[in-house]
């Protein structure tokens, strides 16, 4: 059976190679043993630092939250110290490990990647998030629930489209936990002090008389890279690497640099009318004689009009 160490190579997938090409494939898996290793040893080190965030920018949400955190701490003001603070309020998309600024730059083109992939998603419709109830993980972190509705299936197919966006070009991205929308009010562990005064979970009659309460309803305009741990912007807000803009922001109070844009605007026209009235006058200004020929005519029409009045 002169074919039958043919058959079995082929069946197993092994061919006759020369020798240098031996070596070579033995190098290539030792490189990836390495890779792989390392991959192993980042994962098992994974500490997220960098999320994609949807800010919360709706007022009327806003000022129910701090109605919310004020009605706690009328009950209990120890409660202070776990509140989310002005500017901070945001939906998290995903979490991922930025670890130097090369990964940091992956991860700002990899967001900027994902808009036509979230336009195709959404198909030129805007995306309406409406926020109402109250919930908490294992009663650490209290939070505005999402409302059941036809806007979580495409929320969700964006987040996954992010995770993946983010994964193939090698960041670690995700948790163990899954993709669960929610928009956190308060956490215990803002303030671990609080445990060793016998504060340990949030207790459920701190925020009964919200637990159906509408908070409104936030458009998804802008999914924004921030970072954890870097120095938080001067209104709260965390520091961001790089912004995604999705359609028109629509409804609401202008945002600040709206409101720039109005005053420039407004400041523009008001040059512009003032100009235009100079130079109305300017041309209006006729030459002496002209002026003493106009004003002749103009008082010989008014005696003519005297005379036929008279008449």
């Amino acid at each position: 059976m002169p074919f039958a160490t043919v058959d079995i190579q082929d069946d197993c997938g092994v061919t006759d190679v020369p020798q240098i090409n031996l070596k070579r494939s033995k190098e290539n898996e030792g490189n990836k043993r390495d890779q792989v290793k390392k991959r192993k040893k980042r994962q098992n080190d994974y500490q997220p630092n960098y999320f994609l965030s949807i800010p919360i920018t709706n007022k009327k949400i806003t000022g129910r939250i701090k109605i919310l955190q004020n009605a706690i701490l009328q009950q209990d003001q120890r409660l202070s110290q776990a509140m989310v603070r002005d500017g901070s309020f945001h939906i998290t998309l995903l979490v991922m490990q930025l670890l130097n600024e090369d990964e940091v730059n992956i991860g700002i083109d990899s967001l900027l990647e994902l808009k036509p992939f979230i336009e195709e998603i959404l198909k030129g419709k805007q995306l309406t998030l409406p926020f109402q109830g109250i919930g908490t993980f294992g009663s650490q972190v209290g939070f505005v629930k999402l409302a059941e509705g036809d806007h979580i299936d495409p929320l969700l197919e964006i987040a996954e489209m992010a995770k993946k966006t983010f994964q193939e070009k090698g960041i670690l991205a995700g948790d163990s936990r899954g993709f669960k929308p929610h928009l956190t009010f308060m956490k215990l562990s803002k303030a671990p002090a609080l445990r060793k005064i016998g504060v340990k979970k949030i207790e459920p009659e701190l925020y009964e008389q919200f637990i159906n309460h509408r908070f409104g309803e936030e458009i998804l305009y802008r999914i924004d890279l921030c970072s954890m741990l870097k120095k938080k912007r001067s209104d709260g807000y965390y520091h961001c690497e790089s912004s995604l803009v999705i359609g028109e922001k629509d409804g609401g109070e202008p945002e600040d640099a709206e409101l720039v844009r109005l005053s420039k605007r407004l400041v523009e026209n008001a040059v512009l009318k003032a100009v235009q009235q100079y130079l109305e006058e300017t041309q209006n200004k006729k030459q002496p004689g002209e002026g003493s020929s106009v004003k002749a005519q103009e008082a010989d029409r008014n005696g003519n009009d005297s005379d036929d009045n008279r008449k």
